[in-house]
């Protein structure tokens, strides 16, 4: 095989995917190529390192020892949010939704993945040019792959503080597509929020509505009810919270509600979590230094946790529809 080898766009059979040695690299997907993940760089006059103008995915890959399989999380529906991300930033995606699923799989099976996994599409303004734009730009699509545990402790319950940091408004920074340059904002809650001893922040709107997580949709309980800021509330569009929403309406028989939260109802929860590709299911055991619930992980996010897992592992054969196999 040479260093930078064509893709297929359709999903080989398991028997055209034999195990790769132990030594193989890990291969990135890199203008229009398959290439060890070393060998992929841009230019440092690329646009969409420079300004910011790119957007991505953040995608779940989740061993299962009993199946001796690697189960990817609703590819399906990253793949399309990635397409309708790249439309906002007036990038009209070449590749369709299940080429970029075929591209997925054989790069995990290249790289021989077979344990967690996340992987990241991103595509960018390519061309090498000084200029804030969007319009006349040429741009292109990547894929890495790499091993990946926890991204923050879903065995405790969280530390969380409100940020002084807004979350971007929809009619200053797009807040449902994933944009590279967006989550400078993220960072500067994130940042904060550690600085002063907490786990995670939470963002509000310029409202004053919570939004979400620094990287995370947002759950609280109250009276027996499961309730979530609207989407209109400037958060991202998660995978991951409508896929809660279903687990809890469905599986839990939970009445969930989407509406605008004060900041002091939170103080008033029973339960709060935090959800996300990254994030998975994270409860929360105190905001702003106020206790939720007892200060441990709650009934109904332990319940959502262990249910979310059975899922995402191929163990609840309802929503075996939402994995794709790699081998």
């Amino acid at each position: 095989m040479t260093t930078a080898e064509k893709l297929p766009v359709s999903i080989p059979s398991a028997d055209q995917a034999p195990d790769a040695p132990s030594n193989q690299p890990v291969y990135s997907y890199f203008q229009g190529q398959f290439v060890p993940l070393a060998e992929a760089k841009i230019s440092i006059m690329t646009h969409g390192f420079a300004y910011g103008t790119g957007v991505f995915e953040g995608i779940r890959g989740y061993w299962s020892e009993s199946d001796q399989q690697l189960y990817f999380f609703r590819l399906q529906e990253h793949y399309e949010r990635l397409h309708q991300s790249s439309k906002i930033l007036l990038m009209p995606m070449t590749l369709g939704v299940e080429e970029l699923i075929a591209l997925n799989i054989e790069l995990a099976r290249r790289s021989n993945i077979r344990q967690d996994c996340y992987v990241r599409p991103c595509t960018y303004k390519s061309s090498e040019v000084i200029g804030v734009r969007l319009h006349n730009l040429q741009h292109d699509t990547s894929i890495i792959i790499q091993a990946f545990g926890n991204y923050i402790d879903i065995d405790r319950a969280l530390h969380v503080g409100v940020s002084s940091w807004r979350r971007v408004d929809d009619n200053a920074v797009p807040a449902r597509a994933k944009i590279t340059g967006a989550y400078i904002n993220s960072a500067f809650a994130k940042t904060e929020a550690m600085q002063n001893g907490f786990d995670e922040a939470i963002m509000l709107t310029h409202e004053g509505h919570v939004s979400e997580g620094s990287a995370e949709n947002f759950f609280m309980v109250r009276d027996g009810k499961l309730i979530t800021p609207p989407v209109t509330d400037n958060l991202l569009e998660g995978v991951t919270r409508v896929t809660v929403i279903e687990l809890a309406e469905r599986v839990l028989g939970l009445d969930v509600v989407e509406r605008s939260i004060d900041r002091t109802e939170m103080y008033s929860a029973s339960e709060i979590f935090l959800t996300g590709t990254g994030a998975q299911i994270a409860p929360v055991g105190e905001v702003d230094h106020r206790q939720i619930g007892d200060g441990k992980i709650g009934p109904i996010s332990r319940k959502l946790q262990l249910l979310y897992f059975d899922v995402v592992r191929g163990k609840v054969a309802q929503y075996k529809h939402w994995l794709t196999p790699t081998y």
